[in-house]
């Protein structure tokens, strides 16, 4: 395995690993965690977990979960299952090495009610595919694409249960009509800038199966003033509890 680093969040009560040279989870990843949390309980399904960091930030931030991750690489699930029982988390977070298209609800304990993603997100014919193959299939469409991921969501989750998902800005019109399509009917909107006056760099949105259509769009989020500092709602991301 190759070397890895590691990262302090929350204060420095949870340690995360990652490969030095290989895919490195970014902010996108931060922000879904955040923006996906429940004050409830339930089981939520990470499809595409990469080291575990949006399951045991969840995990750490809402005691009441637990948090499936699945993931496709050998090398990351490894990772993956380090970070989750170095944290302590083994009661409340479990790793699955699979193919997300080959994944039953026997695998998971039945059906789930939050299913979350950070998909690969650039067409398998767009932009250079990088030559390390773990971030290659992380940022490509190589082993899994976005309707994959949709088909998936839809065929695990409870009816009525939420599918929050981040994806480039530039992709948004393909994300919702992909949504619909596939049975997951989007129903909150957030765009995510970078600083005020920047365009959108992401979006995140929630999806409910089954339901109804009307789609709430919340008011931007901004990750960084112009010095480049975190604002604060960027900051509440790291925080111990979640602002009301």
């Amino acid at each position: 395995m190759e070397p890895l680093t590691r990262d302090h969040f929350f204060n420095g009560n949870i340690v995360l690993k990652q490969p030095r040279s290989g895919y490195r989870f970014s902010i996108d990843a931060v922000i879904l965690a955040h923006l996906a949390e429940s004050s409830t309980g339930g089981t939520v399904l990470d499809l595409g977990t990469g080291c575990g960091v949006v399951p045991i930030m969840m995990a750490y931030r809402n005691p009441g979960l637990r948090v499936i991750g699945v993931e496709i690489q050998p090398s990351l699930a490894a990772v993956a299952r380090e970070n989750v029982a170095a944290n302590g988390m083994t009661e409340r977070v479990r790793i699955i090495e699979k193919d997300m298209d080959r994944l039953v609800l026997a695998d998971i304990g039945g059906p789930v009610d939050l299913v979350v993603s950070n998909p690969p997100y650039r067409k398998l014919n767009s932009g250079r595919i990088n030559l390390h193959s773990q971030k290659a299939i992380a940022r490509h469409e190589i082993k899994v694409d976005l309707k994959t991921v949709l088909a998936t969501a839809r065929n695990v989750l409870n009816l009525a249960g939420r599918f929050c998902v981040i994806y480039p800005a530039v992709r948004t019109v393909d994300l919702l009509a992909a949504l619909r399509q596939g049975g997951l009917e989007p129903k909150r909107l957030t765009m995510i800038h970078s600083t005020p006056g920047s365009p959108a760099r992401l979006v995140a949105v929630t999806a409910i199966k089954g339901g109804g259509p009307e789609l709430m769009v919340d008011p931007p989020l901004y990750l960084y003033h112009e010095d480049g500092t975190y604002t604060r709602a960027a900051l509440a991301m790291f925080s111990e509890v979640r602002e009301s």
